[in-house]
């Protein structure tokens, strides 16, 4: 069972490794435009997004994308870990490290609130696994090798998954 869960940890880290640092290389649809993802930009202020914003449901979107986004990373590390204090740094680390190359390689914004809130969702991550225990093990390791397959598959359909004349600038 712990090398199921090292593959799905592997698979579920190369999938939030594409979603965060590889947008400007590929495209799923027209989901988003891979040539604005090339630039460096810090953003150290927390929250400002919620101050700066034209709507509300930007950062609201953002922060809980965030969050939703690492409670499988937190589920899988917690499982090889089962200790919610370390399970939260190596969120806390792996997000760190995703920042930092996105910074260093200029491959989109790095965001103070992407820190915070992927490690909120590797805590909560966390706490979901432990609040259900091992009976749902096998669950998590399918539910994230499941997603690496649907991932693989948009990838390889890429812009084939929508129409560039529908596609509707929304800023």
């Amino acid at each position: 069972m712990r090398r199921l869960t090292w593959l799905a940890l592997a698979v579920y880290s190369a999938v939030m490794i594409a979603l965060t640092m590889l947008k400007a290389f590929y495209q799923i649809g027209y989901l988003w435009d891979p040539a604005v993802h090339r630039y460096r930009e810090l953003r150290l202020i927390p929250f400002e997004d919620l101050v700066s914003a034209v709507s509300w449901f930007a950062p609201l979107f953002g922060y809980l994308g965030n969050i939703a986004f690492f409670v499988p990373f937190g589920v899988l590390v917690y499982m090889l870990l089962i200790d919610v204090r370390r399970t939260v740094i190596v969120g806390f680390l792996a997000s760190l490290a995703i920042e930092v190359a996105q910074y260093v390689f200029a491959l989109g914004y790095s965001d103070i609130d992407d820190l915070l809130m992927n490690t909120l969702g590797a805590f909560l991550g966390a706490l979901v696994a432990r609040a259900f225990g091992p009976r749902w093990h096998k669950v998590w390791i399918g539910l994230a090798l499941a997603l690496g397959v649907v991932f693989a598959v948009l990838v390889g359909l890429g812009e084939r998954l929508g129409d560039p004349d529908k596609v509707v600038d929304v800023y």
